[in-house]
């Protein structure tokens, strides 16, 4: 369980708050290897969380799961350009079988066995298109086999020289999907769909809001014909990107020579999708809900859900509490909620309600004597407030309160982000708002490259997305904020995680 520590304001240093909120919550640790990290059961209770939701959304839109190999030849990433210039700098590689004993103690005990070494390296994936796009080309024979519509999940290695917990980690776990279609239009609509659901889940499953729209070109994933992302502001004012969604055009289908056979019996391409989510979304629930006071985690996504603390004095007392507190377990988990009885005799009430704060629980039942007494429970909420709740009906109280903490969750992010974002912003409004607090900076975009790497090396400021048509401001702007040429877009600039 959590052990009582202080935890770093979010106003004095937010990156040491972060760690500490991780750290007391007991949600990640760091790994003996250089930028891992040690995912603990409660963290991983919110990824299982995320999965089961995810794996639902994706399901009903037709996907299927599979696995590929976590080893790629090294030939693979080389046959798409854009790809291996991408990842060229992150791959770990495998070129030998095995080690063999020196004879020797300590650190010359082993050493590689020359061999034993690979005639074509392998790289550990850094993500799987070139692998899954080898496989499509002995699949597909005709456009009856198509689309195919699969899903992924599995564990991503790119080798990071800066690392955090959850945001940016050498190895992590994600989910991955790739599909294959007959057409461009068939692929850009799946692309689409496909943010539609992150953008569904982030929102009502995580509370957190987020923006959705394009990639420019400079932010594009690596082989890509257009990238689609989601973004979310965090409470230090950073952003956070939530999840891709790419539209692969015939770039790796062409690679790899996937083909098939159209029904008038000509030949064609095929076209493709990847998107993706990765543990970082545990990342940014973290810092778009948590407090001072540690962790806060929205209902839906929350391990346990309901915590119930009885409370004695004698021993006559803990068997009327305790016998209560069963009763409400059984009946709250009947309605199909996760729920925790905590009958330590080795703890006070006030640790106990402290554990459960820190471990971000929405919702904390507290059962005494008088509380029996008087027919009711107290009902207090992560989030601020307490009070009597009646012990019959006590369910649908919960209930209403976890409803009520999940929207007033999504709500006081969706605010923080509106108060923490300009619109139509000049480039001394830009200056002043990056190098104050930060935030969205919302501004006309010239389209030019040199522009855009201009801003991002003078402010360490990038462009996030060109906002979807629901996102824009109500005025298209008429030139750069930047440098004053016409513009062709809207452009939604931060800094970034």
């Amino acid at each position: 369980m959590a052990q009582a520590q202080r935890i770093t304001p979010r106003a004095q240093d937010f990156s040491a708050w972060y760690n500490d909120v991780i750290m007391q919550a007991e949600l990640a640790d760091y790994s003996p290897v250089r930028g891992c990290m040690v995912i603990r059961p409660n963290g991983y209770g919110i990824w299982e969380l995320m999965q089961r939701a995810l794996d639902d959304m994706f399901k009903a839109t037709g996907h299927r799961n599979a696995y590929f190999p976590l080893f790629i030849p090294q030939s693979f990433l080389a046959k798409e350009a854009e790809h291996v210039e991408g990842f060229a700098k992150e791959v770990a590689l495998v070129t030998h079988t095995r080690l063999k004993a020196t004879g020797k103690a300590g650190a010359g005990a082993v050493v590689v066995d020359p061999a034993s070494a690979l005639e074509e390296p392998l790289v550990v994936r850094p993500t799987s298109e070139t692998i899954i796009y080898a496989m499509l080309a002995k699949w597909i024979q005709s456009y009856r086999d198509l689309p195919i519509l699969m899903n992924q999940w599995c564990n991503i290695v790119r080798w990071e020289l800066r690392t955090r917990l959850f945001l940016r980690t050498t190895e992590f776990l994600w989910q991955e999907g790739h599909t294959a279609h007959a057409t461009e239009a068939e692929a850009e609509a799946e692309a689409r769909r496909m943010l539609g659901v992150y953008r569904t889940f982030q929102e009502e499953w995580m509370a957190m809001p987020v923006l959705t729209g394009v990639k420019t070109d400079g932010e594009k994933f690596a082989g890509a014909l257009r990238t689609y992302a989601i973004e979310a502001l965090m409470q230090d004012n950073k952003a956070i990107q939530g999840g891709t969604s790419h539209n692969l055009g015939q770039n790796f289908s062409k690679a790899f020579d996937v083909k098939y056979q159209t029904a008038a019996g000509g030949l064609e391409h095929v076209w493709n999708t990847s998107w993706g989510v990765s543990t970082r979304l545990i990342g940014g629930l973290i810092m778009t809900h948590s407090d001072d006071n540690g962790l806060v985690a929205p209902p839906k996504l929350a391990p346990v859900q309901v915590a119930i603390v009885p409370i004695w004095k004698t021993d006559d007392e803990r068997g009327q509490v305790s016998g209560v507190g069963s009763q409400v377990r059984t009946d709250l988990e009947k309605a199909g909620l996760r729920v925790e009885l905590d009958l330590r005799d080795t703890m006070k009430p006030g640790a106990k309600y402290f554990e459960w704060e820190a471990l971000g629980v929405p919702v904390r039942l507290e059962i005494g004597p008088r509380d029996l007494a008087s027919g009711q429970v107290i009902l207090a909420r992560r989030t601020g407030g307490k009070g009597p709740a009646p012990l019959q009906g006590v369910t649908d109280s919960v209930t209403k309160a976890l409803d009520e903490i999940q929207a007033s969750l999504f709500a006081a992010a969706r605010e923080r982000r509106e108060q923490n974002s300009i619109r139509g912003a000049t480039k001394a409004q830009f200056l002043e708002f990056i190098k104050g607090s930060g935030g969205f900076v919302y501004g006309g975009f010239c389209g030019d490259p040199a522009c855009e790497a201009e801003i991002k090396q003078q402010t360490n400021a990038t462009i996030r997305v060109l906002p979807d048509p629901e996102f824009r401001s109500k005025e298209a702007p008429k030139t750069c904020m930047w440098c004053g040429a016409p513009s062709i877009a809207e452009a939604v600039w931060a800094q970034a995680y």
